[in-house]
């Protein structure tokens, strides 16, 4: 798996020739904006984690650009399938295979409304696995002991958490997380936006080595791959 990291919350996972696009908030996105080209973007599917802005903002227009499917809660499927876009629902537990491996939904703590202050559903994480390796995703959330469920259900190879704090978990909750779900490997998101989550790079990475762990923190447009 390649992932490729466009600010916030967002990612591109290439698996094989498939094409995941995960949160979608670019043109809006001061540090992505004039970076990325979302018509330039190719996607299979499209992962939504819940229905704030900053996740879903450029999902209709890629989607409408690539004909890509859609991915999420009921509440977000029904609220794009009502739009005549491509869409397929998932819920907390639930498990959907695909032609490029298995996707498991799991559990966030946060809230979910779309701009408009219609409900959102729920929201949620994804756990991706693919050609032996999975990765957790685990959108916007507070830390919370059902992480601890997820290593019961695969060995993750790569933890995506949020570390801006505020509004989601910070730093040292982000190391609970990565110790409940049992990997010491983790992809920094959700920080630098906005004001209040800035966070000072150099001293998080510090304080995730001093816990033996790695943290990886990737400019607009860089990648990593598992």
């Amino acid at each position: 798996m390649k992932i490729t990291h466009y600010g916030q919350n967002t990612l591109a996972i290439e698996i094989g020739e498939t094409h995941i696009i995960v949160d979608p908030f670019i043109t809006e996105n001061e540090l992505s904006k004039d970076k990325i080209d979302i018509n330039s973007l190719k996607a299979d599917f499209i992962f939504l984690t819940h229905a704030h802005f900053d996740h879903t903002l450029d999902a209709e227009a890629i989607a409408k650009n690539t004909g890509a499917t859609i991915v999420s809660n009921f509440e977000i499927y029904s609220h794009y399938a009502s739009k005549d876009l491509n869409a397929m629902p998932m819920n907390h537990g639930g498990i959907r295979t695909f032609d490029f491996g298995e996707v498991k939904y799991v559990n966030a703590i946060h809230t979910s409304s779309f701009p408009d202050g219609s409900y959102g559903g729920n929201p949620g994480g994804f756990v991706i696995t693919a050609n032996g390796k999975s990765i957790y995703i685990s959108g916007d959330t507070a830390l919370t002991v059902d992480m601890k469920l997820i290593p019961l259900y695969k060995k993750i190879d790569l933890a995506i958490l949020p570390i801006g704090d505020v509004v989601t978990m910070g730093i040292d909750d982000a190391i609970h997380a990565s110790n409940f779900v049992e990997c010491d490997r983790v992809l920094g998101v959700h920080y630098d936006v906005f004001p209040f989550t800035k966070v000072d790079k150099a001293s998080a990475k510090d304080t995730f080595s001093k816990a033996q762990k790695e943290l990886i923190l990737l400019d607009v447009g860089e990648s990593i791959s598992i």
